[in-house]
């Protein structure tokens, strides 16, 4: 298994909104993605602090959902509620999992 890791910081007051576009609108994109097998999104709520994190079954299958833009689709629906327009991306492969 394979985890994205995406960091960004939302206004605070746009985190509930921020929420709710995570869970109506990524969530049911991603769930139409090839290997996607789930996704926290967290957050700090004092300071604004975001981590979405997304796992697949493969790097390969996180790889071709970005190679299509699907990634870079979501990235984008979050653009005016952050407080500066960046994204740290990482992966991990997942050595447990309970």
């Amino acid at each position: 298994m394979f985890a994205r890791l995406t960091k960004f910081q939302i206004k605070i007051k746009k985190i509930n909104e921020a929420s709710k576009l995570y869970k109506e609108s990524v969530l049911p994109a991603a769930r139409s993605q090839k290997g996607y097998r789930g996704s926290y999104l967290l957050v700090d709520s004092k300071t604004g602090n975001t981590a979405a994190l997304t796992l697949w079954d493969s790097e390969e299958d996180a790889i071709a959902n970005e190679k299509n833009l699907y990634y870079q689709e979501q990235l984008v629906k979050f653009l005016g509620l952050l407080t500066k327009p960046s994204f740290i991306r990482e992966g991990y492969e997942v050595k447990v999992q309970a």
